[in-house]
Formats: C-alpha cells, structure tokens, sequence
C-alpha cells in the first residue's frame, strides 16, 4: 500500500468527517476553558469535560445524519478549513519575505495589528459564512469572477502585500482618526499576549 493509498483508508475509516473535527472543536474549546476561567481556576477535569461533550455533541449529529441539509458544522468545517489555511500561508509567506529582507514586523502592537486582525476576522468570516452557504444569493454578476478559489487566494495575497507596501511606505506624520485608531487598537490587543 502506498501513501495515498493510506489516506484514502483512513478516510475510509472516517477520520475526516470524525476524528479531524472532534480534535478540532474538542481543542479549540479545551483551551477556551483553560485561558478564560469559565468553570474556575484549575478546574482541568472539568474544563475536559465540557470540551468533551462539546466535540461529541458536533460529531452525533453528523455521523447520525440529523443536521438539517446545509447546516451541518462539520461540512462547513471540512470545507472552510483549506480556504482559512491558505490565508495562514499567505501572511506567513508575507513574514518571511519580510524577514528575508531583514525587515521586522513592527506593527504587532501597533494601529496596523488590528486592522490586520480585522481584515482577517473578515476573511474568515467570508469564507465560514461561504462554506455554510450564508451567500447563496451568490455574488453580484459584476463579482462572480470572485467564485474561484485561486483568484480568491490571489486577492488575499495581493491585498496583504498591498498593506505591508502601504505600511513601509507610509508618512509617518500621517495622523489616524481618533475613533477608528482606538478601535483598531483594541481589536489588536485582543490577540496580543500578555
């Protein structure tokens, strides 16, 4: 059996449509639980728990087939998934040229980092709410062109060269509005560590 052969076996027993999205929703909850203290400070078993009925209680459904047609989460997840991906890559790929160059990121904590939060939030947001057939209206005609996965991805990559441009080659002399400055700011420490 080859590598290929190997995925479409595990595909097969179901590790795409259970596993993959159980780890994932199980994961993602767990460390929710874990960073805000919902249930309590070293409350573990619990946090465990919850997170636990919380992945099972997204699988059931799929695997039982009871999720309405076009609702079901682990479809819009197995389908949204790659598209959220290749927008990781792109920025990712924008950070290494940038360190290639011997640039440095300079906007984390910065104005930049949340209107970049933003836009990403956006892009996700686009792209889940795509997935789940938010927009099945489909796009205005004049918008149809983009329908397609690469020139979607070409758009991203295009658009966050044109900030990092626009970010370097900025007057630093340019004032900000007061509103959307403090809001960009907060929306940034929001994924900020502390």
């Amino acid at each position: 059996m080859n590598f290929e052969g190997f995925i479409f076996q595990l595909e097969s027993w179901g590790v795409v449509d259970v596993l993959l999205p159980f780890l994932l929703v199980f994961t993602i909850t767990f460390a929710i639980f874990q960073k805000s203290h919902i249930l309590g400070k070293n409350k573990k078993n619990f946090n465990v728990m919850v997170a636990l009925v919380f992945g099972l209680g997204v699988i059931f459904p799929h695997v039982l087939g009871t999720y309405p047609g076009s609702a079901d989460p682990v479809n819009i997840i197995n389908q949204a998934l790659p598209n959220v991906s290749l927008v990781i890559i792109a920025i990712l790929a924008v950070l290494l040229l940038i360190g290639l160059l011997g640039g440095e990121v300079k906007w984390i904590g910065s104005s930049l980092s949340g209107w970049i939060a933003i836009f990403c939030f956006l892009v996700v947001l686009f792209i889940f709410g795509n997935a789940a057939g938010w927009f099945s209206m489909g796009y205005p005609r004049w918008l149809s062109w983009l329908d397609n996965p690469d020139t979607q991805a070409l758009v991203v990559i295009l658009l966050v060269f044109g900030i990092l441009i626009w970010y370097i080659t900025k007057d630093d002399s340019e004032k900000k509005g007061r509103i959307f400055s403090e809001l960009t700011e907060d929306f940034g420490k929001m994924f900020k560590k502390d």
